[in-house]
């Protein structure tokens, strides 16, 4: 199932030949270094296995994004509820991505979070998306920021499921576009 379309990439389903890719990027240091935790193959199918159950039940969720010129998996990018109760209210939708590095710095991640807004925003109506990370995951914010997502430093927190062992993952920075700021842009 495709999802969306841009220039250079396909946002769809993830696929059993793609298993191997969400695999690598769950497990690799460099990926997953604002994370307190690196997932076995086995629980990195199992999330594989909860994410597409997500897509496919309510279409929001974590998409493969595949390059559109080789058909290759890159990584993920989605957008889909925060289950974060007592941070962010019922309804509030997230959108982020993780991406192989061997794809990083060619604009991937912003320009398939770019046609997720516009989907959300345009054909969705979605009030509101947020975006957070790791105060100091500089790579993710500044994706944020060339989104056009906006600081929004009353939201910041310490997140709930990084353990004390890792007091350096635990804040974490918020920002937000809201369906009236998206189409404000656009002018």
């Amino acid at each position: 199932m495709m999802m969306l379309e841009t220039p250079r990439l396909i946002l769809r389903e993830w696929k059993e030949s793609d298993r191997n890719l969400f695999r690598e990027i769950n497990a690799d240091e460099k990926v997953m270094e604002f994370f307190p935790f690196r997932h076995s193959y086995e629980a990195a199918d199992a999330a594989l296995e909860r994410v597409n159950d997500m897509i496919r039940a309510t279409g929001f969720g974590f998409y493969a994004v595949e390059l559109r010129e080789s058909q290759e998996p890159m990584g993920f990018c989605g957008i889909a509820p925060v289950d974060m109760k007592g941070i962010f209210p019922f309804g509030t939708m997230e959108i982020g991505w993780r991406f192989a590095t061997r794809f990083w710095g060619n604009g991937y991640a912003t320009e398939a979070a770019n046609a997720l807004l516009a989907n959300a925003f345009e054909e969705k109506a979605m009030p509101e998306v947020v975006s957070f990370a790791v105060e100091v995951n500089n790579r993710s914010t500044a994706v944020m920021k060339r989104l056009g997502l906006f600081r929004s430093p009353e939201r910041d927190f310490d997140h709930p499921r990084v353990p004390d062992t890792h007091p350096h993952l635990k804040r974490h920075v918020t920002y937000a576009m809201t369906r009236q700021q998206w189409f404000d842009r656009s002018v």
